[in-house]
């Protein structure tokens, strides 16, 4: 009896001796726990991701809640570059044969003009009806078609007042481009390759202000419009026989006059006593009248508002002709000896 009592109890205490692991395998079973013990937050169970699954797992119900992105809109105003939109970059090319992308619908693009504070955002285009914007983008008033690869000028809102359509590929500009735009106050085409413009293509505008020029490839000046307050086509080919004599004499309110960089040999006049800046530094100018910028027989005259002449990068040595600043506040900018 007392034999097989202690046979009961040697096997009990082998089959533990069996069960029980060992040091080493101890540490292997305790490791992965400890490993582990980092992600305590995280579901293992639904690590492995598929974008089929995503939604089911994730709540994506609040998300715009969370996250107010009003402060970062990009801020627009006029005069300067207007940024990229989804809707900008959908809209069909003018004179060009690449691919034209997908239209984006009116949603991104009014979207956008929330963002940047204007709600009046013009759609691109309707069917059946005159075009308001191609590869454009329209905010109030302004149309946008920076950097859009445009070969000519677009078809515009009746209604725009401010035109950007700078670094394009506008060779010629017609006089119809801008035919009936009455609110027209401003047109930028810097950085075009226009060669160039009809004689009507600007003189018939009865509210622009001002007109945009630089870096193209003008061999003539465009006849101006009266209403005009600066003029700027600097970077351009123009000279002296480019422009029509007595071309701005009429023009009582053009304050700015840049014709720098150009191929003029001497200094349009007359020029009108609204003028206040003249830059026409880095051309061919060799001389001038006394009765270019004051009035030889009038010696009581000034001329106040005249008090920006720059002539500097000119042949011309200023210094031979000192009768002809006696009206002036200040002398012109240019070389004196």
């Amino acid at each position: 009896m007392g034999s097989l009592a202690g046979l009961g109890i040697a096997s009990l205490l082998l089959a533990a001796a069996w069960a029980a692991p060992g040091e080493e395998e101890m540490r292997e079973v305790e490791k992965p726990k400890a490993d582990l013990a980092v992600y305590e937050n995280l579901d293992l169970d639904n690590y492995d991701l598929t974008l089929d699954s995503y939604g089911e797992i994730v709540d994506l119900s609040n998300y715009e809640e969370l996250y107010d992105y009003g402060d970062l809109a990009p801020k627009i105003e006029v005069g300067t570059l207007a940024p990229p939109t989804k809707a900008q970059e959908g809209l069909p090319n003018l004179g060009s044969t690449a691919e034209t992308p997908k239209l984006q619908p009116p949603s991104t693009a009014a979207a956008t003009a929330a963002g940047s504070g204007h709600s009046d955002l013009l759609e691109p285009i309707t069917a059946g009806g005159p075009p308001s914007c191609l590869r454009c983008l329209c905010l109030g008033t302004s149309v946008y078609c920076d950097d859009a690869g445009l070969e000519r000028v677009p078809p515009l809102p009746p209604h725009t007042a401010y035109l950007y359509a700078r670094f394009n590929r506008i060779g010629h500009v017609r006089a119809g481009d801008f035919a009936g735009l009455k609110e027209l106050k401003r047109i930028d085409l810097t950085s075009n390759d226009i060669s160039q413009a009809d004689a009507d293509a600007f003189r018939l505008l009865p509210s622009l202000q001002e007109l945009i020029l630089p870096g193209n490839r003008l061999t003539a000046l465009p006849e101006l419009p009266r209403s005009i307050v600066r003029l700027d086509a600097r970077l351009n080919r123009i000279p002296s026989a480019g422009i029509r004599p007595e071309a701005f004499q009429d023009l009582t309110q053009l304050q700015f006059l840049h014709l720098s960089d150009n191929e003029l040999d001497h200094i349009p006049a007359p020029l009108p006593q609204s003028l206040r800046s003249l830059h026409l530094q880095n051309n061919n100018i060799q001389t001038m009248q006394e009765d270019t910028f004051c009035d030889s027989r009038d010696h009581s005259h000034i001329r106040r508002a005249l008090e920006d002449i720059r002539l500097d990068g000119n042949p011309i040595n200023l210094s031979l002709f000192p009768d002809a600043y006696f009206c002036l506040p200040r002398l012109p900018t240019g070389r004196f000896h």
